[in-house]
């Protein structure tokens, strides 16, 4: 192949002085950083900021004469990449992205690496050429593409001839000295790999009549894996339990536990749940990556004219300030952000949770146990004699709880928490539903935050959508002749979103901060003069039409604005369309 000539032949440095890209001295100073670290040339030129990374693999491409490919836009076909086995495609950075007439189409990171030629020529047994990638890309790509389903289903057969007609026996089944090597252990390990690399938040494991059914939470939405081994659900079930520390012999009982887990480099803290159902134990385990850091409030996603309001709120020396919305709302990354905002050395944080998702430096955290009662109200009474000055509840649930919270709101304490409602507005009813008096409710209520997470649009196969009878008559509603002056987007569904449109979530959000309307109608507990109040009130935008603004800015579709509207049920109102939703804020999961 000609190219083997060329790549021989090829120094990154030299090339790259030749073509007056870098200078002598910026080559000599990349070299002595290379040597020392023992990285690649081209990522230490990047990293030193010696030339931009698209510059620099451009003028590679050009002067090898082969294509530049940038990922993040390519249409993959999952069969023909997984002609070079995945070990490989991490070990040589390379990735088969076409099945040619005559040859393979193989991008690579590194085009003058001759010894991965070498290798990948033995491999692939077949002539290719090459591409031109970015390597942070092409790790991105192979963690999508490369799914272990296919690795799954095989170990579970496996797992299946081993355990025979019965459910299993699993003192026989792990009596072996290396309990690694066991195929249940190495089914679960596959389980786990292959919901990491596709951003999954939670698996469930749920025994049929004749099958066993794996499911991933992606984006909030569940996909499913279909395995013909209905046998092996007591071995996995089993296998986690002795994970989680929960009683192996117990199946006629619902338990939860937890244990943690290092997968691909990433701390995973697993939460467990089990539940006996028709045909035995259904286990769902919620995943929470320890390794990636808490989102600052910024990242997020609120609108920009929101943002500053709530930093103020939650600066404020006392007060309540509630975050609402349903389960999987993004509620906890909300309130871990204001905390991580709010966590310096002049301040003692308690938080009162069940259970405890993440742990924080710094900040005292408390786990609820109802097994010996010790209840919400109970520690937050307790952490109130620790001289705090903020203290977060993991959810207001009772009316107990909610007195205590509201109280210690107004004796110079900031409280944090969650209540389970639809929008901002019957979060304040809410509270005075649960029995809090209403002029104790407006003294101590400083803001309310509804949120729901929406999905992203993949970036990667983002087209024009053109609303069908259903929504314009709906945008129609909202917009009157209007509606047809805005563009809408959609997914096409590839590769790198499992062929769904979507990847990635965002927060839409709205806020609500009483007034002295909305406080007086709380005194008289006047709930529709709240109501009324509160829809009029200053910068007060409902969710339906934030969502709106994300899905008129590209960066969400207009079904999943319609769930959320559904949702909260709310009605039309002329919304505001000169608002600037340019930012890109952060995903969130």
């Amino acid at each position: 192949m000609a190219i083997a000539a060329t790549i021989k032949h090829i120094r990154l440095g030299d090339l790259l002085v030749q073509g007056k890209v870098i200078s002598e001295t910026q080559l000599n100073k990349a070299l002595q950083e290379q040597k020392r670290s023992g990285r690649k040339l081209g990522r230490v030129l990047v990293e030193l900021g010696i030339v931009e990374e698209d510059k620099l693999l451009n003028h590679l491409a050009e002067q090898l004469g082969i294509p530049f490919v940038d990922l993040k836009h390519y249409k993959f076909v999952p069969e023909t990449v997984r002609i070079l086995p995945e070990i490989y495609a991490r070990r040589f950075r390379a990735i088969v992205l076409e099945e040619r007439e005559h040859d393979l189409l193989v991008g690579i990171a590194d085009p003058t690496d001759i010894f991965a030629y070498d290798k990948l020529s033995a491999l692939l047994k077949q002539p290719f050429s090459f591409a031109l990638v970015r390597e942070a890309d092409l790790l991105s790509t192979v963690d999508i593409v490369y799914r272990r389903t296919d690795e799954i289903s095989t170990l579970a057969e496996e797992l299946g001839e081993e355990v025979g007609e019965s459910d299993f026996d699993i003192d026989q089944l792990l009596a072996g000295a290396d309990v690694s090597d066991a195929p249940v252990v190495k089914l679960i390990h596959s389980v786990f790999q292959d919901a990491v690399q596709v951003g999954a938040s939670d698996i469930h494991i749920e025994p049929d009549e004749a099958v066993l059914r794996v499911r991933q939470r992606i984006d909030g939405v569940l996909h499913e894996q279909v395995i013909p081994e209905r046998r092996i659900a007591s071995a996995v079930a089993t296998r986690l339990k002795l994970m989680s520390g929960l009683d192996i012999a117990e199946k006629r009982m619902p338990q939860d536990g937890r244990f943690s887990m290092k997968i691909q480099d990433i701390n995973m803290d697993v939460r467990v749940s089990t539940m006996p159902t028709q045909y035995g134990e259904s286990i769902v385990m919620r995943l929470l990556n320890q390794s990636a850091g808490f989102l600052e409030l910024s990242e997020l996603g609120m609108p920009k004219e929101m943002l500053p309001r709530f930093l103020t709120l939650i600066h404020k020396p006392h007060g309540m300030v509630l975050v609402t919305g349903p389960t999987g709302s993004g509620k906890t990354t909300t309130l871990y952000a204001a905390l991580s905002e709010l966590n310096n050395q002049d301040k003692k944080l308690i938080t009162v949770e069940d259970p405890v998702e993440y742990r924080l430096p710094r900040v005292n955290q408390v786990q609820i146990n109802e097994k010996i009662e010790l209840h919400f109200a109970d520690v937050l009474r307790a952490a109130l004699r620790q001289d705090p000055d903020v203290i977060l509840v993991g959810e207001i649930r009772d009316h107990e709880t909610a007195q205590i919270a509201v109280r210690a709101s107004m004796t110079g304490h900031l409280v944090l928490s969650t209540l389970h409602t639809n929008d901002a507005i019957s979060t304040a009813i809410r509270l005075m539903d649960m029995g809090v008096e209403g002029y104790l409710a407006a003294a101590a209520l400083r803001a309310v935050v509804a949120q729901r997470l929406v999905r992203r649009i993949c970036i990667s196969c983002i087209a024009p959508h053109e609303p069908d009878a259903q929504q314009a008559a709906w945008l129609r509603e909202l917009f009157g002749s209007d509606s047809g002056s805005h563009s809408f987007m959609k997914g096409r569904g590839c590769a790198r979103c499992n062929q769904t449109g979507y990847r990635g979530r965002i927060g839409v959000y709205e806020l609500l901060e009483p007034n002295e309307v909305m406080l007086e109608a709380m005194r008289k507990n006047d709930l529709v003069g709240f109501m009324k109040a509160a829809k009029k009130g200053y910068g007060y935008r409902p969710l339906s039409l934030a969502g709106l603004d994300y899905a008129i800015a590209g960066i969400t579709t207009l079904d999943e604005v319609q769930r959320i509207a559904g949702e909260i049920d709310e009605g039309p109102a002329l919304p505001d369309t000169g608002r600037d939703v340019s930012h890109s804020p952060a995903t969130v999961t």
